[in-house]
């Protein structure tokens, strides 16, 4: 599995954001713009929530592994696994749904500022794109703390058996 790259995020970010605006110019000048849900920004913290959470769990688990603690519950690699791949597509998701309330906060608050409804519309947006900055950090610690200590050795190649 490879590892989540930040620079893919703000790649994301930016792109879903400049397509987002675009799109919102269009869409305003062609009639009304839809509004951003007010469950955007809590759907987005209930998963930060649960890749926080998860991660901590592993961690404490994981430590307590190390450590030899009489009574430790293991960690499952598989378990691992899955928690690290939901934490990776959920930064993506995360990534590319905070660019698009992003870009369409930035074109409620430049163009439409002065319709109250819209300033309420920005503040729904800029807490999504909070939120989303969330789940991707929860989702990087996640990563972190399930990195195999074998993986921060490979800086050559591999060698071959003989």
């Amino acid at each position: 599995m490879n590892q989540l790259r930040i620079r893919t995020l703000a790649a994301l970010f930016v792109v879903a954001g400049v397509l987002s605006w675009g799109g919102a110019r269009l869409w305003d000048a062609l009639g009304t713009l839809p509004g951003v849900p007010f469950a955007a920004p809590i759907v987005l913290g209930a998963i930060a929530a649960v890749l926080l959470a998860t991660a901590l769990s592993l961690r404490s688990r994981l430590k307590a592994q190390r450590e030899r603690e009489p009574g430790a519950k293991g960690v499952d690699p598989m378990m691992a696994a899955r928690a690290v791949l939901f934490g990776q597509a959920s930064a993506l998701v995360a990534g590319l749904v905070s660019g698009m309330y992003g870009g369409t906060g930035l074109f409620l608050i430049t163009e439409r500022a002065d319709v109250p409804a819209r300033a309420q519309q920005a503040l729904y947006a800029g807490l999504s794109v909070v939120a989303g900055i969330a789940v991707i950090a929860a989702a990087v610690l996640l990563e972190r703390i399930c990195r195999l200590p074998e993986d921060e050795d490979e800086n050559g190649p591999p060698t071959a058996a003989a």
